[in-house]
């Protein structure tokens, strides 16, 4: 069972200011704004800072198994993370990698269910993935200036014109604006939502496989 430690959160709470330490240029003033804003943002979501700190962990982790296992899966994979709920995005080279990903995934402790969107590189190339970059960005800046729509519960990722939304939706209306915005958004081909209702449980949590 996942034990949160005071470690744990401590580390989290501090990462970005520092980050912000070590790189040029960073003040004071951006230290204290930085950590300001990190528990803004852990208690504003839903679910709490707890919660927050909890799939902070289990990212953290996650990304450490990658690296530790594969720099090439460590760089090309991406993880959202709500209340244990773990969404795996990307391509990799091979079949093999992929597989081993997700193996790699259900290590962390606290991991309740994972959604396995993972392709298999088809060399796309680096235009490619400007463009979703760019359709993410776009996406979000548009749920921020949305004044009907509460932006910090919701994570959007691009790829291959595939746009996957995960969070908690205030309601059914909230939920279906934001699913428009993603399919009238340019260059996007499908869209994939793993938003539940505020109030609702998350989906049957997916055990791993016995093979």
């Amino acid at each position: 069972m996942f034990k949160e430690t005071k470690y744990v959160r401590f580390s989290l709470l501090f990462l970005p200011s520092i980050l912000c330490l070590l790189s040029s240029g960073c003040n004071p003033v951006g230290v204290a704004a930085g950590v300001g804003a990190s528990v803004g943002v852990a208690v504003a979501q839903e679910g709490g800072f707890r919660t927050s700190i909890t799939d902070n962990t289990i990212q953290l982790k996650i990304n450490d198994l990658w690296l530790k296992y594969n720099f090439e899966m460590f760089r090309k994979l991406r993880t959202t993370v709500k209340e244990g709920r773990v969404l795996i995005i990307g391509s990799v080279p091979n079949p093999d990698m992929r597989v081993e990903a997700i193996r790699l995934a259900w290590q962390a402790d606290g991991v309740k269910q994972i959604l396995n969107e993972i392709t298999v590189d088809d060399g796309s190339g680096i235009t490619t993935m400007l463009m979703d970059g760019w359709t993410t960005s776009n996406l979000k800046t548009k749920l921020l200036l949305d004044k009907h729509i509460q932006s910090i519960n919701y994570n959007i990722d691009t790829v291959n014109g595939s746009v996957y939304l995960m969070g908690i939706a205030q309601d059914q209306k909230e939920l279906d604006h934001v699913i428009g915005y993603a399919r009238n958004a340019s260059r996007v081909n499908n869209v994939v939502s793993y938003v539940r209702l505020r109030g609702e449980k998350p989906a049957g949590v997916m055990e791993p496989s016995k093979d």
